[in-house]
């Protein structure tokens, strides 16, 4: 056979062979891990069985490429309660298979064993963790790389190579359209400056990140400080957004420090059910033409003007109405020695086996009267004896 193979130079999605020649994934699986893991960060917060349909894919081998990707850990499922006794299933998409326990450090938000959600780049790069939201939405476990430094034992130096076999990393890598040329633009962030003050690794990564001091906005004021952030899970979700607001339009690039100044604002939205994608579309749609000067204040504005309305209470349900009371019991009408029952209506005068007993009778007497009686005369007679009776005599013969 022969090949003919061009790279491409933008627009691909890079997928290990491991994945593309396992045995055990249907070709929809396959394509349907591709699909999710070339998609911009503002298309993750679909569900997975809305990115089949765009696929159109059916449903029933949507059903069975999901089962085969959650048999394999390359798709975690959980479900989780919401505000109003409400429910959702949150999905995690990895282009490697990930175990229970890195799913769950996922969800928390947290770097799992042997993949960061922080990815490794230029100053300040961060990979967002995408996550899925409101009755089934689905996130991609992003590009990430291996943090442990002993996580295996270093080969020798012998040739070849000796050691044992390192596992394949998650990613790494920066989009396509983020390597073209050096952009010193993005400040590092708070972790990156106590490794470099420190200057041990260790002691950086058990060290606690402060929390910097918010920087005031010009006509926010009391907005600002009932807003303060927090380490709530709505406040990092929507710190998440904001700093993802870049790749959507440049012009609204933030740093982590004005990010973390927003993201307050940003979390009462989330709070009020807004889910992120809504945020973020909210956010980056209907820019003014000449520009936004400001990308701190543009959002600031922005965030407090189109707040949406707090969700309607649910009334309290009603309790039923307690069942009704059982009747007292009653002497029974029928024949026989007296007995008591209790009746189903309040009518009743005749217990079950008497109630049945007189219809029985009733109705044979019924049969009786109806076998006794004479057999009705034809129409005929009976025309002529109506007719005797007034004095007309029989009326005309019509039978021929």
């Amino acid at each position: 056979m022969l090949s003919h193979v061009i790279p491409p130079v933008r627009g691909y999605t890079k997928c290990s062979n491991s994945l593309v020649r396992h045995p055990r994934l249907c070709s929809d699986a396959k394509i349907l891990v591709l699909y999710v893991q070339g998609l911009p960060a503002c298309d993750r917060d679909k569900a997975l069985s809305e990115h089949a349909r765009s696929l159109l894919m059916t449903g029933r081998a949507y059903q069975r490429a999901k089962a085969e990707l959650l048999a394999h850990g390359y798709v975690h499922e959980r479900r989780e309660r919401i505000a109003g006794g409400r429910w959702r299933t949150v999905q995690v998409m990895s282009n490697e298979p990930l175990t229970a326990d890195q799913a769950a450090r996922l969800y928390a938000g947290a770097p799992a064993d042997g993949y960061a959600v922080v990815g490794a780049g230029r100053a300040g790069r961060t990979q967002q963790v995408g996550r899925a939201g409101h009755a089934g939405q689905v996130g991609h476990a992003g590009h990430a790389g291996r943090t442990a430094s002993d996580a295996w034992s270093a080969p020798s130096t012998r040739f070849p190579t000796v050691g044992e076999p390192t596992g394949r990393s998650v990613g790494g890598q920066l989009p396509a359209d983020e390597d073209l040329g050096e952009d010193t633009s993005h400040p590092p962030t708070e972790a990156e400056a106590g490794e470099e003050a420190e200057g041990d690794a260790a002691a950086s990564e058990s060290a606690s990140v402060p929390v910097p001091v918010p920087v005031p906005v010009p006509g926010l004021g009391a907005a600002q400080d009932s807003a303060a952030p927090s380490g709530s899970a709505e406040v990092l979700a929507a710190e998440r957004v904001l700093l993802s607001l870049r790749h959507e339009r440049r012009e609204l690039l933030l740093g982590v420090r004005e990010a973390r100044t927003l993201a307050g604002l940003a979390a009462e939205w989330l709070r009020r059910g807004v889910s992120p994608g809504d945020l973020r579309a909210a956010l980056t749609r209907g820019l003014p033409k000449d520009g936004v000067r400001s990308a701190l204040g543009f959002l600031a504005h922005r965030l407090v003007e189109k707040l949406p309305a707090p969700p309607a209470e649910q009334p309290e349900p009603v309790p039923p109405s307690p069942p009704p009371s059982p009747l007292a019991l009653i002497a029974c009408a029928g024949p026989g020695e007296e007995h008591m029952f209790r009746p189903n209506v309040p009518w009743a005068t005749t217990c079950g086996p008497c109630h049945r007993e007189e219809q029985r009778a009733y109705w044979e007497d019924m049969r009786v009267r109806t076998e006794a009686a004479p057999e009705p005369l034809p129409w005929r007679e009976r025309f002529a004896a109506e007719g005797a009776e007034v004095g007309t005599g029989p009326g005309p013969d019509v039978g021929g």
